[in-house]
């Protein structure tokens, strides 16, 4: 039997039904609405001859940035260095003319190193060519699924430990060619490499390891000379003109260039096709998916640090959507995945840029650069370009941000060890995954750490309170029988058996249980679960309850999974005072049937 209570008085009036269908309309009108707005259209409306001359300069710095770069990047994944070049062209251009961010630069980084060459030992180029592709339309799908946002929700440790990781793989690759130790077939692991490193250290190249700490010595010079033109670039300018001397005129031989181990093409390729069947999209389907994440963190994290140096702001999704259709491109022209480039971005604001113009124009230069100067690069150093990935290593680490991030929480450093770890030992597929799942499970730990849970007897002290209505007094009185449990947190699956184990340990048995949500913000459906396995026990015991200070979202939640039907409308309230009433109420109508109970039973047991 319920007591009658005020209009008025309980939370809402029942919300009106709504069909799934009308649901999902409404969903996919609002949140599937495509957000696709390139840059490079908004620019063209108020372009000038200032703005062009501007990015005109920035695009060829840029380009001229980017040269050695790309070259490196490509030798270093396994592919030649012309499709290094093809790369920073093709999908610097795409990401520029469709990106979402008026100065991101687009082209081939370190971060790929690692996973490419992985792909390219197991599955050759054209498996490199079929999990870039897929790469690309995962990324197509997050930004139409308007993911962006979601993706720089990645947890700052685990962003750390695998760039450290990476940075560290990448330095590990270079060793070899910075050294002049000769060797082809090394293995793929990261021990086994320094194992062999160690094994035929005899055999360095004294002349190939100078060229090689040259190079870094330059590019650590440079900044202190001129700002403003790339160490890298004068590095490998000055050591292919200095070992081209050596090798003509002082007869020193047995330093490697690049035209000593690939045949350099100045053309750009025509597009091929490569195979596709279900099972060779099961097998690269880790692969993809590692490359698109990494790629989608990589481009969103450079387009938000330039957004702080311009004050803009960049589209997520429509910089997701150029990044996928670039890399769905790339890879019919034999190159490597595509992401925005921090350093070649930073470097284009540096120097003027502020438009998509000038991306496009870096991706010209560097056009150039293949038709009419490709053959040139055959006489780069090998160890030239293995001390420029040794720098980009360097840069890559953020040995800086690592010393401070262990001095933060346990858990922090944990998740960042474990990333970085396992990205050196294993492979970037599972140090994101595991880090992933490590990140998910120390911030539901921290979560349910701040969900705290009182049992108030007695007199309920309501000063300062949000959920008490107008004109009431500050303390009110609870009936005998009358026990409020406030929960004080998010209750969902990490605190939902928290308050069925407190639920449990309670010895007594009140008539009326208040249960206290003003400080739920929401409620999942494992909270919702225990909550309705609470109201199934208590109305056993015949325990009544009460709801109070529900909000509405949460009250929403409660009607759908069938828990409002179950205490009833009339036992929901706002207010907490209303609910204290409608409880002291029924107190003595409880403890009549309690004690008829009571005494039926002990007539039953006589």
């Amino acid at each position: 039997m319920r007591l009658g209570i005020l209009p008025g008085e309980n939370l809402v009036s029942p919300l009106p039904l709504r069909s799934p269908f009308t649901i999902f309309a409404r969903f996919f009108t609002k949140e599937m609405e495509i957000d696709f707005k390139p840059k490079f259209f908004e620019a063209l409306r108020n372009y000038s001859k200032e703005k062009f001359a501007a990015d005109l300069m920035a695009g060829i710095i840029v380009g001229i940035v980017a040269l050695p770069l790309a070259i490196a990047f490509g030798i270093a994944s396994g592919v030649s260095p012309e499709k290094g070049l093809i790369t920073a062209v093709i999908g610097g251009f795409i990401v520029s003319f469709l990106g979402g961010s008026s100065v991101q630069i687009g082209g081939p980084t370190g971060a790929f190193i690692v996973i490419v060459y992985g792909i390219i030992q197991q599955f050759g180029l054209e498996g490199l060519a079929v999990a870039t592709a897929m790469a690309g339309v995962m990324l197509v799908l997050m930004g139409l699924l308007r993911l962006g946002v979601v993706i720089r929700f990645i947890p700052y440790p685990i962003v750390i430990g695998f760039t450290s990781g990476i940075a560290l793989t990448i330095f590990t690759t270079q060793v070899g060619d910075f050294l002049g130790l000769g060797l082809r077939d090394v293995p793929a692991d990261f021990l086994s490499k320094w194992v062999v490193y160690f094994q035929n250290l005899s055999s360095a190249h004294l002349w190939t390891a100078a060229v090689g700490v040259a190079t870094i010595a330059v590019i650590a010079l440079m900044p202190r000379l001129s700002k403003k033109v790339p160490g890298s670039l004068v590095a490998i300018v000055v050591m292919t003109v200095g070992v081209y001397l050596l090798q003509t005129y002082a007869g020193v031989r047995g330093i490697e260039t690049i035209g000593d181990r690939f045949s350099i093409s100045s053309s750009l390729p025509a597009p091929e096709g490569f195979s596709l069947s279900m099972e060779t999209i099961n097998l690269l389907m880790p692969a993809a998916f590692t490359i698109a994440m990494l790629g989608a963190i990589e481009s969103l994290l450079s387009a938000t640090v330039a957004d702080g140096v311009t004050g803009e702001r960049h589209n997520s999704n429509t910089e997701l959507m150029a990044q996928g259709v670039a890399n769905i491109v790339v890879p019919f022209f034999g190159g490597i995945p595509v992401t925005g480039a921090i350093a070649r971005t930073m470097t284009n604001i540096n120097n003027g840029g502020r438009t998509a113009v000038a991306g496009i124009i870096h991706a010209v230069v560097l056009l150039l650069v293949l038709l009419f100067l490709g053959n040139l690069t055959r006489y780069i150093p090998m160890a030239a370009l293995a001390g420029v990935l040794m720098v980009v290593a360097y840069n890559m680490s953020g040995w800086r941000t690592v010393r401070s991030l262990l001095r933060g929480p346990k858990s922090d450093v944990l998740v960042m060890s474990v990333t970085f770890f396992l990205t050196v030992i294993f492979n970037l597929t599972i140090a994101i995954e595991i880090g992933m799942l490590m990140a998910i499970f120390v911030f539901v730990k921290r979560v349910s750490e701040t969900t705290h849970i009182a049992v108030l007897r007695d007199r309920l002290d309501t000063r300062h309170h949000s959920d008490v209505s107008p004109n009431e007094d500050d303390k009110m009185d609870l009936a005998p029988g009358v026990e409020v449990y406030e929960i004080d947190g998010p209750f969902f699956f990490g605190i939902a058996n928290k308050f069925d184990d407190l639920m449990r340990r309670m010895g007594d048995k009140p008539l009326v249980r208040i249960i206290r949500m003003r400080k739920v913000p929401f409620v999942d459906s494992t909270g919702a679960h225990n909550l309705e396995t609470l109201i199934h026990s208590s109305q056993k015991e015949h325990i009544h309850i009460i709801l109070s200070g529900v909000r509405p979202e949460v009250h929403q939640t409660l009607e759908r999974m069938g828990i409002e039907a179950m205490v009833g409308s009339d036992n929901i309230f706002r207010h907490i005072n209303k609910a204290v009433l409608r409880a002291n109420a029924l107190v003595p109508e409880l403890t009549r049937a309690r004690g008829e109970r009571h005494r039926r039973h002990h007539h039953l047991q006589e």
